[in-house]
């Protein structure tokens, strides 16, 4: 297995510069993805000082389009990326181009430490840095990725319905991936890869809903240039003649089966590295398909005043859930911070009338 980590194209103007910095904040939101940039922006809203350090590194990067996002569906992730980092600095935030490489300290008095040598105060924590898939090593994979190699029915199912799918076997997840490929298509082939032949019920299933199995461990994917004539059925449009395109999969025999779109369900992994001083550390998720930092519904986890949300806590997190998590974290984290100064107020109060 191997990482696959994009670097996305990013606008600098959607960023502060480095020494717009403070010395600290209310809340550091570690990750500018869908995620850190909705908590990033309920606490602006809710007149806290913000800071949202950005490494530049989306899961979703590669894809043409979010997509199940109401309102805003199709959208390039980095334009909506770059709205989000505008609407942050709107409401007073800040958002910068940088790395965190480490967290520690404690609840109303964390340090973070930020890759250019500075370390930035904070009272509260958000850390919202997405996952990195790692993908099976097999030759093609990679290059293809968030085009015609997807993992996801419910982010770039509709991009490739009624194509030739086959679904590259990973893991247990992989049968029930090609059954929900086929509702998209009915043409759908599961490649075992390294995997055992699916026997019993799942067997029946794929009978039953017209999925071919094939046996045989997958060389490689490969890729043709896409002629006009064949445009209809990509639905890439009057642009896709003379661009590349995955033709099919090879097995190490030599075969070649015709495919138009792969799917492969991926090791998914948190990015959390920078959690580990304060003995956060990713751990296997229920579905055991991925590593995670638990966290309680508000994103809450068990260190205090430090929070997480999107793909680093709910890996099948889409950016709608994203979205979702981040506002939730934010609410959450500022109605503590509330809590505590109320706390404040009411100890501070009391110390002077006893005077």
């Amino acid at each position: 297995m191997t990482s696959k980590t994009i670097r996305s194209t990013t606008n600098p103007a959607t960023y502060d510069t480095p020494d717009s910095v403070r010395d600290a904040y209310d809340v550091v939101v570690i990750g500018g993805g869908a995620a850190g940039l909705s908590g990033a922006l309920m606490l602006g809203r809710s007149r806290r000082t913000v800071l949202v350090v950005d490494a530049g590194e989306p899961r979703n990067a590669p894809a043409e389009g979010a997509h199940a996002l109401l309102g805003l569906d199709g959208i390039r992730p980095t334009d909506l990326l770059a709205r989000g980092r505008a609407e942050v600095r709107g409401y007073g935030g800040h958002v910068v181009a940088g790395a965190v490489t480490g967290v520690s300290g404690h609840e109303g008095s964390f340090r973070v430490a930020l890759a250019d040598g500075r370390t930035v105060g904070a009272r509260r924590v958000l850390a919202a840095t997405g996952l990195v898939d790692e993908l099976p090593e097999v030759p093609g994979l990679r290059e293809r990725w968030g085009k015609d190699v997807v993992h996801c029915p419910y982010c770039h199912g509709w991009e490739v319905r009624d194509q030739a799918i086959g679904v590259l076997w990973t893991g247990p997840f992989s049968v029930h991936q090609a059954l929900l490929f086929r509702q998209l298509s009915d043409d759908v082939i599961l490649f075992t890869h390294t995997g055992p032949v699916p026997t019993g019920e799942e067997a029946e299933q794929l009978a039953a809903r017209g999925v071919r199995v094939v046996t045989g461990t997958v060389a490689a994917v490969e890729t043709a240039v896409e002629t006009a004539a064949e445009t209809a059925t990509t639905g890439s449009g009057a642009d896709g003649a003379g661009r590349d395109r995955l033709s099919g999969v090879r097995l190490a025999d030599g075969t070649v089966v015709p495919r138009q779109a792969v799917a492969v369900a991926t090791r998914m992994v948190a990015r959390a590295e920078f959690l580990a001083p304060l003995g956060l550390l990713p751990v296997a998720h229920p579905s055991g398909v991925a590593e995670h930092i638990p966290a309680d519904p508000t994103g809450l986890t068990s260190v205090p005043g430090v929070w997480v949300a999107g793909n680093i806590t709910d890996p099948t997190a889409q950016v709608s859930h994203s979205v979702a998590a981040g506002a939730t974290a934010g609410a959450r984290i500022n109605a503590d911070l509330v809590a505590a100064e109320a706390r404040a107020a009411v100890a501070a109060r009391a110390s002077s009338v006893a005077l």
